[in-house]
């Protein structure tokens, strides 16, 4: 056996994780789901929300049946929501093309939306135990810290030098367990920052260990500084207590989720209100605090403006886009993290 594979799998059976809720059992559709929830998403953080989508959506069919705004509901605060979206469509087209299961080709599972060259590996080797290499951001940075590989992994020619690496690596027997236990690894101990050198089974033969430059590989991105944007957040609340939501569109930030209506400014967020309720019904505006989310790309600064009103124009069925809803049922919805907290807030304190 590779000697590298040896190793980290002799580390993984004394030291690894066996308890993760996607290892048992290990079906494809589970190890699919988890592999989609981890990118971008921690383990522990990942896990109960793991649970929870299973209990809902057990099988890839369920999957399939559910409606948009279930799976959302389910993903809500986990972010990269288009990660849902295609999980969706994905399970609709297995049940429609591939006789309700995950296709056992790597060229077919890549043909599927959201699942790339790595997800699809790690379905195969760990669902089927074939070998096939992954190359996620843990195995990444274990294998550009073993090999001292420069520059920054998501350029074409490093990654493409770290996809041979990872090939080359590969255990003949045990493919299901390697790929956890380099997975393991990466996530444990060879950290992003700290790494725990004193117990890696790879400490030996690590370049960046030996040239004391584990802080400097992988090479980071080039950085920028992510720019500010501002948006004022409608909370329109009729007589009954209920807020008015919007869809947001499939593209875009919290794409597909329900949100509140967004405005440039108070003043376009009043007209806004205008076009959904009758201003002369308006009971009271306030400014609620403001506060800032920040995303990948950007940080987005929020101004809420809570506008009570008595009187309607938007009725239940008028448009699919639009619906007045309980702040105590934000749970049955798909809504983003910050807005879900924001409706929480204004339930609770009876703001």
């Amino acid at each position: 056996m590779n000697t590298l594979a040896a190793r980290v799998l002799d580390w993984f059976d004394r030291h690894g994780r066996h308890d993760l809720p996607w290892q048992d059992p290990r079906t494809p559709y589970r190890v699919w789901l988890s592999e989609i929830m981890l990118q971008q998403t921690q383990v522990q953080t990942a896990a109960p929300y793991f649970e929870r989508f299973t209990k809902a959506l057990p099988q890839l069919g369920d999957l399939a049946a559910a409606q948009i705004d279930q799976v959302l509901a389910l993903w809500a605060g986990l972010g990269y929501y288009a990660r849902a979206r295609n999980l969706h469509k994905a399970a609709a087209i297995c049940v429609e093309h591939h006789g309700g299961a995950l296709p056992e080709s790597l060229e077919d599972l890549q043909a599927l939306p959201g699942i790339g060259r790595s997800t699809a590996g790690a379905i195969l080797a760990q669902a089927h135990g074939l070998r096939v290499a992954i190359l996620d951001g843990n195995v990444k940075r274990v294998l550009a810290r073993f090999h001292g590989v420069e520059g920054w992994p998501g350029a074409t020619a490093v990654e493409k030098r770290l996809w041979a690496l990872s090939e080359s690596h590969l255990p003949d027997t045990r493919m299901a367990d390697y790929t956890q236990a380099i997975m393991d690894l990466g996530a444990t101990l060879c950290t992003r920052s700290k790494p725990d050198c004193a117990r890696c089974p790879l400490a030996g033969d690590c370049i960046a260990r030996r040239e004391q430059r584990t802080g400097d590989l992988p090479t980071a991105r080039p950085g920028r500084t992510p720019p500010r944007r501002g948006t004022v957040m409608l909370v329109l609340r009729d007589a009954q207590g209920r807020v008015l939501l919007q869809r947001r569109p499939e593209t875009g930030i919290w794409g597909g989720l329900w949100s509140l209506p967004e405005a440039v400014d108070t003043s376009a967020a009043r007209e806004l209100a205008g076009r959904h309720a009758d201003a002369t019904s308006f009971a009271s505006t306030r400014e609620l605090p403001t506060f800032e989310h920040v995303f990948s790309h950007f940080r987005l600064q929020v101004q809420p403006l809570l506008i009570e009103v008595s009187a309607a124009r938007i009725g239940v069925g008028d448009n699919d886009d639009l619906r007045w809803h309980p702040p105590a049922a934000a749970g049955t919805l798909g809504l983003p993290a910050p807005v879900a907290r924001l409706l929480q807030r204004i339930h609770e304190e009876e703001i």
